[in-house]
């Protein structure tokens, strides 16, 4: 095995490391505003699509495990932006519900996406094809991670 493979300039996760921690740096200062952590944002545009939804599922399109989600979920509830309950049917089975508060922080935020489009002043198709590659990426990923050992 070449040492060229233990070399961090050679490996893809670093720079999707990297970048992602770099994005979420400039997500800071626009959240501060509304009191809100990158995690807990993305948790709320889900909310917003799905008003009520499995806690699994939500942690599934988030790609968050039940331990880092329940208390990004906890904190939300605290918050008065979503509520939590079993079903009837299912004890088991938590559901997420968006809560007026929640509903309605969605007119206050909506500036955000184009403040963080502003701060990023990269080329409007380069960012396209990054959000496209990036997308295909991780579908495949999820079918790595799914297929048999």
């Amino acid at each position: 095995m070449s040492d060229d493979l233990l070399k961090l300039e050679n490996q893809i996760c670093f720079p999707l490391y990297a970048l992602s921690r770099e994005v979420i740096k400039l997500y800071k200062p626009l959240l501060e505003p509304f009191n809100l952590t990158y995690t807990q944002y993305i948790t709320l545009m889900v909310m917003w699509e799905h008003p009520q939804i499995n806690f699994k599922t939500l942690g599934q399109i988030l790609h968050l495990d039940s331990g880092t989600l329940t208390p990004v979920i906890k904190k939300l509830e605290e918050k008065a932006y979503v509520s939590k309950h079993r079903t009837k049917e299912d004890d088991r089975v938590v559901m997420v519900v968006l809560a007026p508060a929640g509903r309605d922080l969605k007119d206050e935020i909506k500036s955000v996406p184009q403040a963080l489009s502003c701060l990023l002043e990269g080329n409007e198709e380069t960012l396209t094809t990054l959000k496209k590659a990036l997308d295909t990426l991780l579908k495949e990923t999820n079918q790595w991670g799914n297929s048999p050992k």
